[in-house]
């Protein structure tokens, strides 16, 4: 795979890898076994050449689904290292078309009422750590990137990359604004709207916050079939939405 993949084409090309049967065999087998195992092993159980045995798995390794390593010496080889052993890799894969984000909801719904202050509502709760976890990620991607001072193009385009990574699938509707096509969120926010659009304006408001991009907004945006949240140049306060 290569680095320059967003995270939905990451998934896909790893997937893709499992398209082949001997291979979804290999993937079968290397997972039920609950340890790590040779490519002798794999070869033995599929009925295929050590050669051939190596090659799938090193394809599913280089697509993620496998990890590989030499384990440490028993005391009972007397000659040369351990064979090279293959496991399942500390990964989950989810595919949804359009992209869901369910488990983040989860995990900030959970958040909320495991950190809910005294007298605070469960809304607000939820409110307030969406817009947490969104200053949380804008801090963690300016110490990684070091953008420096941002202007406002800079800053929408930062802002256009974490947006796709979270599957929003952002467009730029104007070169001042970006549209977000897609509510990671959905179908839940067709049932709490209020509730979920407001995660959601918190979280990138969180976000750009947190990224220190003072010349970009979100703004609440609400247009059928697309995220209720829009991302714009800021704009002097009171100016109405084009």
């Amino acid at each position: 795979m290569t680095s320059d993949m967003s995270p939905a084409d990451a998934k896909l090309e790893s997937l893709s890898v499992l398209g082949e049967g001997t291979r979804r065999q290999i993937f079968a087998f290397v997972r039920r076994a609950h340890r790590p195992v040779t490519r002798e092993e794999v070869a033995e159980e599929v009925r295929i050449s050590r050669k051939l045995a190596a090659f799938h798995l090193d394809k599913l390794v280089d697509a993620g689904l496998l990890g590989t390593r030499y384990p440490a010496p028993d005391g009972m080889r007397k000659v040369g290292r351990q064979p090279k052993v293959y496991e399942p890799a500390d990964r989950t894969l989810q595919i949804s078309i359009p992209e869901r984000r369910h488990e983040l909801l989860a995990a900030l719904l959970l958040r909320a009422v495991l950190g809910a202050g005294a007298g605070e509502s469960a809304p607000g709760a939820a409110v307030r750590t969406a817009g947490q976890h969104g200053r949380e990620l804008g801090d963690r991607d300016r110490e990684r990137l070091r953008p420096g001072r941002l202007g406002a193009e800079r800053g929408l385009t930062l802002c256009e990359q974490m947006l796709d990574e979270h599957g929003f699938e952002p467009a730029r509707e104007a070169p001042d604004r970006v549209r977000l096509r897609n509510c990671p969120f959905h179908p839940f926010a067709a049932q709490a709207p209020d509730l979920v659009c407001g995660m959601n304006h918190a979280f990138l408001s969180g976000y750009v916050e947190g990224l220190r991009a003072t010349a970009v907004e979100a703004v609440l945006a609400p247009r059928p079939g697309d995220c209720c949240v829009q991302l714009r140049h800021a704009q002097a306060p009171g100016t109405p939405l084009p």
